[in-house]
């Protein structure tokens, strides 16, 4: 499920036993796949242009996410620079049962807007919502 503006994102996944490791908990890896799918969905209706991740600045995990949980990622452009755009991406866990909450990760993300040749183009400043710049 993903719910959107121009510039933020909220994504949710229910965590499997097959993203695990043998203590019942996320792996980082996949928690980093799920950040970076959220950064790349920000910054594509942001931009409105096809988009690659350039670097992670910054992953810090503060809790482990359970089997069974819900994973809440929100992800925002919070800075755009000539071709690039800053996305910072959290993850909460949800008890799906009790519905306690707790952020377990926080990052931030920056990606680099493609032109049709594949080269990085020019990104707008913050576009109004339902603009269609690109």
């Amino acid at each position: 499920m993903i719910h959107s503006s121009s510039q933020s994102v909220t994504m949710i996944e229910m965590v499997f036993p097959d993203q695990t490791n043998h203590y019942g908990t996320l792996f980082g890896g996949h928690a980093l796949r799920l950040m970076d799918k959220a950064a790349f969905v920000a910054a594509s209706r942001y931009s409105r242009r096809t988009v690659v991740t350039a670097c992670s600045e910054r992953v810090d995990f503060k809790n482990a996410v359970q089997h069974g949980n819900l994973v809440e990622l929100n992800a925002s452009v919070i800075a755009t620079g000539r071709t690039s755009m800053t996305v910072a991406v959290t993850l909460f866990a949800e008890d799906l049962l009790s519905g306690e909450r707790r952020l377990c990760a926080e990052g931030r993300f920056v990606l680099v807007a493609l032109d049709e040749d594949g080269r990085p183009a020019t990104v707008s400043t913050f576009p109004s919502e339902g603009s269609k710049e690109s």
